[in-house]
């Protein structure tokens, strides 16, 4: 009964799958038919309109605003959201504001549209493209700031190597913004950061998922599915940076950049997770619809690259060359629409007019639009002889329509991309009207931000970077105790909502104090004493390092200091906290001495050089600076979680190389099983162990094998197309071998057993070099198989670049901790104390009195007894005589207290003599 039903599903599945792309075609014709009617009916004007993408200032939408004439009366095909452009109110009032702001503007063209419209006619609306950039992370990347859920940084989430977390992160992301009532998602990012150098301007830092293709392509195809299923297909997600700008050598909103890679080079890493999510896409719910072209010049399209190469979004052949290759020429025929990057940006216009003198935005556009983008995002564009972008697209609207008029192959390109663009609108919205389109106000109330998941995904990303986990325990043997003392400095960063809502600040300075409070404080387990925490920001410890008189505390609490905890964010190469950092390291060392020194790296971690690394006592990579993120990070202090992630990116300064991680980990014996078919005998109940027979095998037949999940140095399934050999040899040593490549970590073969005999088979995927064994004696009646698993023995194999990380530098001082004496110090001083109070009894107690060498060997005792606790106490000028110098310093003073006593036992004994001599009569 079982296998009925087997296969009758199998049979259902067979027949859907055929069936499937007729239904989706049949689908996909109505979009375009419904398209086509449209578009016959619309004006050159509202044909030239849905072209164009822009922004504005603001969140009004009077009918005497600019924004609202560009809608209703220019047809606009949409606008893009962003918190630069003060499109968004202040919390509380984001969400809320975002959603009102979103109904107006779909309202203006729903309006125009009910009067101009004839009433036999039926109404025009077209519902109007709602953009956003929201990457996930928070400022700078996100752009709304609150009331949403804070998602992590794309990088984060590649550092869990977990598919599953990117499509929840989709999910989430889709659901808000779609509730909001966004309709087009300009966030995703495919770019490949296989070559990470902060000293490059154009760093794009945790904006990515990673340096390795593969699995860029899957944590893209992943988050893209979950904005789709999240939204409910009511929202169109463009991938960006295409062709894709992770080996770029500057800013690209800035300067028009170079990627000087070859055409193979650029499909195997900048390409290849646009074709994962075009025409490599194995369904419609992880298909990109459509793709943002970057500014860029490519040299593997472009040939040699001059001052005078156009970017690849402006340049017809290049581009058009890119979308001819198959993977995106089936994804075109299909629908996939192009949009420009930002054509308002500095780096456009200083290509265009190097002299800063004659811009012409009607010309950028129109070279943008006739390279084969579809949709223009103008962004804030302004001509030289304009008084605001305002004017200058009316005049790019104006000048596209008249070129309508006059140029039938001008106007036969608009109709297509017009097309193109309707025909993905009803993908989203099967008809138009306003109800489908802007938000609903229940719903948005309803929206209550989460930090559960991005909790999760900060646990699975986070990752111990140095040392390595072995060492770990040696280097850290415990967290931090009761009485440690622990300063954590926190590279903080301020930004804004709008230009008029108050400063906010990202990653406080106190925020992993606050935390750990939070976890391990007097409320929570009292493992940690108030007292004993201090924070101060970056910019505290620069006036610190500059001698500031306002951080004279922060000296005295360094030399007090167990734990000294850094939180960053950013230090590339040029920023202030990055020089501050460094400084800190090169002239503070002595204050370091014996002392556990952690960072937390919560933007990218590939900014620190073997140097600075040197100077750590461990290493942890974050990825995103949200709240969760912080409380991990407090956690993976005091141990309570172990670090699983790994970094997905290169890292210089460790010598960690991702491709090399990558490799197949030669550790690992690799698993051999036969990969039989299922079973096809009717059984009434399921086949057991004890009643399933062994499978036989004969001379002629064949034998199908697959390796378990191949592991890389990380821990994860190796990427697919990893290489894998599976070899034969029978007695005589004569065998076959038969190359292959892995599916989801596993790989699979067939052998045909031509001969009678013995017959050994393995599987190796260099350096893995070991597996289980596969046995068995092929007979005319059959043998039946038995899998062996060696035990590894080392194996010579050429290595890759080798993972290895610089040993951290605990400074160990055998007489000071902190800064203060430990307890050999303490003892040593205890000795001077003793033996000085001592020696002092014993000579006066050779010319005085009993009393008399009492009291002076008790004032030489009180005398560095007192300096000693005037240095532990730190009162005024304690600092300045420590200096760095430790248990020295300590010495010198006792002694010069006992000094002191001395005198003053001598000063004592000479008054009290004066005052007993006869005072002579008068």
């Amino acid at each position: 009964m079982r296998t009925r039903l087997l296969s009758a599903l199998s049979l259902f599945m067979l027949a859907f799958s055929l069936v499937w792309p007729a239904i989706s075609a049949q689908a996909q014709g109505d979009e375009a038919q419904k398209a086509t009617a449209l578009l016959a009916k619309l004006t050159p004007e509202e044909r030239v309109g849905q072209l164009f993408l822009i922004t504005f200032q603001g969140t009004e939408v009077t009918q005497e605003s600019q924004i609202y004439d560009l809608i209703a009366n220019h047809h606009i095909g949409g606008v893009v959201l962003a918190a630069a452009n003060d499109n968004f109110l202040a919390a509380p009032d984001t969400v809320a504001g975002a959603a009102d702001l979103i109904t107006d503007l779909q309202t203006a063209e729903w309006q125009q549209s009910i009067s101009t419209s004839d009433p036999s006619v039926p109404h025009t609306y077209i519902p109007i493209w709602v953009g956003i950039a929201q990457e996930g992370g928070g400022a700078p990347n996100d752009e709304i700031l609150s009331g949403l859920t804070t998602l992590p940084d794309q990088m984060a989430i590649g550092a869990t190597w977990n598919v599953v977390a990117a499509n929840d992160s989709g999910q989430v992301m889709g659901r808000e913004l779609s509730t909001l009532g966004f309709n087009l998602y300009m966030g995703l990012s495919l770019d490949v950061l296989s070559n990470p150098n902060p000293s490059l301007s154009a760093d794009l830092s945790t904006r990515v998922f990673g340096g390795d293709p593969y699995w860029v392509s899957e944590m893209g195809r992943a988050f893209l599915s979950g904005l789709k299923t999240g939204s409910n297909g009511h929202m169109a997600v463009i991938a960006k940076h295409f062709p894709g700008r992770g080996g770029t050598d500057r800013p690209t909103e800035q300067e028009v950049a170079t990627v000087r890679r070859s055409l193979e080079e650029l499909k195997q890493t900048e390409l290849a997770p646009f074709f994962a999510v075009t025409g490599n896409a194995p369904n419609p719910e992880s298909t990109a619809d459509g793709l943002l072209v970057s500014h860029i010049r490519y040299q593997g399209f472009q040939g040699n690259i001059r001052a005078t190469t156009r970017p690849v979004s402006f340049d017809q052949q290049s581009l058009g060359e890119i979308l001819s290759l198959p993977e995106l020429a089936s994804w075109r025929q299909n629908g996939g629409i192009m949009v420009s990057d930002d054509l308002g940006t500095p780096a456009v216009r200083r290509f265009y007019d190097p002299g800063q003198e004659n811009f012409s935005a009607r010309l950028v556009a129109r070279d943008a639009f006739l390279a084969g983008n579809d949709l223009l995002y103008i962004g804030s564009i302004q001509s030289s002889d304009t008084e605001d972008s305002y004017s200058t697209t009316l005049r790019i609207l104006d000048f596209f329509t008249q070129k309508y008029r006059e140029d039938p192959a001008f106007a036969q390109r608009v109709d297509e991309s017009v097309l193109r663009l309707l025909t993905l609108k009803y993908r989203l919205y099967p008809s138009f009207s306003l109800a489908v389109t802007r938000p609903s106000p229940s719903l948005v109330e309803a929206i209550t931000p989460s930090t559960d998941l991005t909790f999760e995904v900060a646990r699975q990303a986070a990752s111990l970077l140095s040392p390595s986990r072995a060492e770990l325990s040696t280097v850290l043997p415990d967290p931090p105790g009761l009485r440690d003392y622990i300063i954590f400095f926190t590279d903080t960063r301020t930004y804004q909502q709008c230009s008029t809502c108050p400063e906010q600040i990202v990653l406080p300075h106190n925020a992993l104090k606050i935390s750990v409070l939070a976890l391990y404080g007097p409320q929570t387990g009292a493992l940690v004493a108030p007292a004993n925490l201090e924070s101060y920001s970056f910019d505290e410890l620069a006036l610190y390092l500059e001698n500031d008189s306002s951080t004279a505390r922060l000296s005295n609490q360094l030399r007090r200091a167990n734990w000294v905890v850094f939180s960053t964010l950013d230090l590339s190469e040029g920023r202030a906290q990055e020089e501050t950092f460094k400084r800190f390291f090169a002239e503070k060392q002595s204050l370091l001495l014996n002392k556990r020194v952690i960072l937390f790296a919560f933007g990218a971690p590939y900014y620190l050089d073997a140097t600075d690394i040197s100077n750590l006592t461990a290493y942890y990579g974050m990825y995103s600076e949200s709240a969760p993120f912080v409380e991990v990070a407090a956690r993976l202090l005091f141990q309570e979680i172990t670090p699983v992630g790994a970094s997905p990116v290169s890292i210089p300064g460790l010598g960690y190389d991702l491709i090399s991680a990558m490799f197949p980990d030669p550790n690992q014996t690799i698993a051999l099983s036969l990969d039989l078919p299922p079973a096809t005998e009717e059984t009434t109940d399921a086949p057991t162990p004890e009643t399933t027979p062994a499978p036989v095998f004969k001379v002629g037949e064949s034998i199908s094998l697959r390796t378990g999940v191949i592991l890389d140095h990380n821990g994860r399934p190796v990427p697919d197309g990893t290489v894998v050999r599976f070899m034969l040899r029978d007695e005589g040593g004569i065998g076959q071998q038969i190359e292959t490549v892995t599916s989801q970590g596993s790989a699979k073969a067939t052998f045909r057993l031509d001969q009678a005999g013995n017959i050994e088979i393995r599987a190796s995927s260099e350096p893995a070099t070991v597996s289980d064994v596969i046995q068995l004696n092929v007979t005319s009646e059959g043998s039946s198989v038995v899998i062996i698993t060696p035990t590894p023995e080392p194996t010579e194999f050429p290595s890759p670049t080798p993972i290895t990380t610089p040993e951290p530098v605990i400074r160990e001082n055998p007489l000071t901790n902190a800064g203060y004496p430990n307890l050999f110090g303490w003892l040593m001083i205890m000795l001077i104390l003793a033996g000085g109070s001592g020696l002092t009894y014993w000579l006066m107690g050779q010319i005085l009195e009993p009393r008399w060498s009492i009291r002076w060997a008790m004032l030489v005792l009180l005398g560095g007894l007192a300096t000693y606790n005037y240095l532990i106490l730190e009162l005024p000028g304690a600092a300045a005589w420590l200096d760095g110098r430790g248990l020295a310093a300590f010495l010198q003073a006792v002694i010069l207290g006992q000094v002191f006593g001395f005198t003053l036992g001598w000063a004592w004994r000479s008054f009290v003599l004066n005052s007993r001599k006869p005072q002579p009569e008068k």
